[in-house]
Order: structure tokens, then C-alpha cells, then sequence
């Protein structure tokens, strides 16, 4: 059975990180969170000083993107790789509404993505990946055999974080969270260096109305067919 590198990309808060999980669970592969990398980056530019809300370092931050060494290291408890900045676990940082409201600037920096997109090319050498993000398969991976884009509404994905959110203790308000998302698709989808769009050979998976399980399912069929694809 051929390995093969699967694409996930798709809005905020589709659950592209999940059904990565899960996928290469089953099939073995090793999987990357993109976002998880830009939302390191995000958090280092924060604790510098470097980015807020009203205000981001772009200069700065370019000069300091030497000073920052990310990798995954694999949590058996949990099932999936976590990430570290610097050799410190920033998993649980990165995840904050505060990190969620600053990423999309800091990622719509050239020099951000140069960096980043060269270090996931490497780590996608051997194939038997799967990586989730905005621009994997348009600029990271752009001749994965598998290519899917996800995507729901912007009420279904904000009720989605609230209540993961919620769940971890974290106080936060829905119509923030609403902002937030909606946000992110605006600077997303219109920033100059590799903007969010579905690739023109990818598969379009709307789920707003389906269970993880669903999800799960659907896509299994979508992967066994790209392994044995000729």
C-alpha cells in the first residue's frame, strides 16, 4: 500500500485539526498542525512584544524569526504530536482566544510563511502525512495525492469554539467568538501571500449538519481511494 500526503484546508473552526487526528490514526501517518506552527510563531511575537491588537512589529518579528525553533514531539497519552516553541510545550497556550485573535496577523506575514512553509515541506519528504492548515494544498503540498477543503457556516464553527472553549474553563462570549471567526475568514481569504482558497483539484466537504463520526466515514472512502489510486 502506497503512502500518500493528504491536504486539509478550510476556514477557521471546521474541525480540519480533528478528522487529521483521527485519519492518520488509522492509517499510521504522521500528522502536522500548520496552524498549531503559525499559532507558536503568534505566541512568540506576543511575548516580545511584538503584536497586540492594535499594533504589530512586522520588521521586528522578521529579525527575530531566527530566534525561533518549533517541533513536534509525540504525546502517547494523548494520541497526537504537540508543539514546542523554543523547547518549551506551548500546546495548551497557543489555543487561547487572545492567541486566536492575533494569528491571522502575524500569518499574513511573507517572511512568517516563507519560514514555515519551507520547514512543513521538509517534514512531508517521506510522504505518509497529513497536514491541516490554509495553503496546504495550494502552496505547501501542491501535488498531494489527497486534497480536501473544509468548510461550514460561521454560526456553526463559533458555537463550535464556544463550547470547546467553555469546556476548558475559559470565559468567553459567543458574539466574540462570532467576531473572531468571521475575522479571521476576512483576513484570511484577503492577505496577499497565500491567501485562503480551495485548490482547484480539491474536494469540497461542507460540514455544517455532520457528526465527527459522519465526517470520519466520508472521508475514510475519500483516503482508501487515493492510496489505491494508480
Amino acid at each position: 500500500m502506497k503512502n500518500i500526503i493528504i491536504a486539509i484546508d478550510g476556514f477557521s473552526s471546521t474541525g480540519k485539526s480533528t478528522i487529521a487526528k483521527l485519519i492518520a490514526k488509522k492509517y499510521g501517518y504522521i500528522y502536522v498542525d500548520s496552524g498549531a506552527m503559525y499559532r507558536a510563531v503568534t505566541l512568540f511575537a506576543k511575548e516580545n512584544d511584538l503584536v497586540g491588537k492594535d499594533f504589530l512589529k512586522t520588521k521586528e518579528l522578521i529579525s527575530n524569526l531566527k530566534n525561533i525553533s518549533l517541533f513536534f514531539k509525540s504525546n502517547i497519552d494523548l494520541g497526537f504530536s504537540e508543539i514546542y516553541l523554543n523547547n518549551k510545550n506551548v500546546e495548551n497556550q497557543i489555543r487561547s482566544l487572545e492567541i486566536s485573535q492575533l494569528v491571522s496577523k502575524v500569518s499574513a506575514i511573507s517572511e512568517v510563511r516563507k519560514k514555515l512553509v519551507t520547514e512543513q515541506q521538509i517534514m512531508g519528504q517521506e510522504k505518509g502525512l497529513v497536514m491541516d492548515g490554509r495553503d496546504i494544498g495550494t502552496v505547501v503540498f501542491p501535488n498531494a495525492e489527497l486534497k480536501l477543503f473544509m468548510t461550514a457556516s460561521a454560526d456553526k464553527r463559533a458555537k463550535r469554539r464556544y463550547r470547546e472553549l467553555i469546556d476548558k474553563g475559559d470565559t468567553v462570549r459567543f458574539e466574540e467568538i462570532l467576531f473572531n471567526v468571521q475575522e479571521r475568514d476576512r483576513i484570511d481569504s484577503t492577505r496577499d501571500d497565500s491567501p485562503l482558497m480551495k485548490a482547484n483539484n480539491a474536494i469540497e466537504f461542507d460540514n455544517s449538519d455532520m457528526g465527527i463520526n459522519e465526517q470520519f466515514k466520508k472521508i475514510c472512502v475519500l483516503v482508501e481511494n487515493a492510496i489505491h489510486e494508480k
